[in-house]
């Protein structure tokens, strides 16, 4: 299962001049163990190439990788899982092609989409944006911790909080029902990863 508490979404972009590879290793050495390998601008191959080269430093610390979006790429790359949006392969059609194991996340930000999605089989709900963000385009969505709290009551699979999420604001998420919390800009734009992610996992109780 998904290591919950504290998930490290990357982004190439937030991490230069540094590749994406030094920021997963300074995260990996601050405690992190889930990643997510996004990049919404790379081919199916050029994100293979990315996740071939991730797996091995992230499954040599015990950890896991999935892929964002894309299902193909997740598989042939041997990742752990994907995490799907609105856009992306139906989750029951996804979980028919995928091992029994196989992680699948999804997004939803209300109570009635993530009991719906739960029902298709996923491995967990990625609820935000709590507080904002500025690396997706969700038209200044800003949900708040209650609404995390709402859709962690009617799940019984995690929750895991995303969108604007920083070392001064994750412990707001303590006691919302949230089994974890995604970063990316936290991380990818640290001027130390493996610190920020130490305080960030303090930060968050998950009580």
């Amino acid at each position: 299962m998904i290591r919950t508490r504290l998930i490290v979404i990357t982004d190439r972009r937030l991490a230069a001049p540094r590749t994406v590879r030094e920021v997963v290793q300074g995260a990996l050495q601050g405690g992190a163990r889930s990643f997510q390998l996004r990049d919404k601008l790379a081919t199916p191959r050029e994100l293979h190439a990315q996740a071939a080269e991730l797996l091995p430093i992230i499954h040599g610390q015990g950890g896991i990788l999935t892929v964002n979006d894309r299902v193909d790429v997740a598989l042939a790359a041997g990742a752990d899982g994907v995490h799907l949006g609105p856009d992306d392969l139906p989750l029951a059609a996804a979980r028919r092609i995928t091992p029994a194991d196989f992680i699948i996340g999804a997004s939803a930000d209300d109570p009635e989409r993530a009991r719906a999605l739960e029902a298709d089989g996923a491995s967990y709900i990625g609820c935000g944006a709590v507080f904002g963000t500025t690396t997706k385009d969700v038209a200044g969505e800003s949900i708040g911790p209650e609404r995390v709290a709402e859709v962690a009551r009617a799940v019984r699979i995690p929750v895991i909080a995303i969108g604007g999420i920083t070392t001064e604001n994750a412990m707001l998420l303590n006691g919302s029902g949230a089994a974890g919390i995604a970063v990316v800009g936290a991380v990818m734009s640290a001027a130390d990863p493996a610190e920020t992610v130490r305080r960030l996992m303090r930060e968050f109780a998950r009580t």
